[in-house]
């Protein structure tokens, strides 16, 4: 059997552009799956961008990571948790959880989730 190659995404925080998915300010894009490799138990990672604007209000129906890479964001879940999010904080939102994102300028993150491609 052949080796599998590595993907490679070149300077894929400053060119690759997230198309909108909510609101006016919400955008999300998925740079790389491994759902055609691994159908079962699939990985996404890709990058999110909020801008100011409405807040976005999202349920889970996976579980995600997300490292926030620029900007800063207001993330805070339904048991009154609340967290303004800087470049280099983690979090992990488990499947289920809903989560409301504001900024009060814009904010960047890297995600990957336990999801196909284009699943939101």
């Amino acid at each position: 059997m052949a080796p599998t190659p590595m993907k490679y995404y070149a300077k894929a925080q400053s060119t690759f552009k997230p198309p909108l998915v909510a609101n006016e300010n919400a955008f999300l894009g998925d740079v790389s799956s491994s759902d055609k490799d691994n159908a079962e138990k699939p990985i996404s990672a890709g990058f999110y961008r909020l801008e100011k604007g409405t807040p976005l209000v999202y349920t889970y129906s996976y579980d995600e990571m997300k490292i926030i890479l620029e900007g800063q964001f207001e993330i805070s879940d339904e048991t009154g948790q609340k967290v303004t999010a800087v470049p280099g904080d983690v979090f992990y939102f488990p499947k289920g959880t809903t989560i409301t994102f504001t900024t009060p300028d814009y904010g960047l993150a890297f995600f990957t989730g336990q999801r196909a491609e284009g699943v939101l």
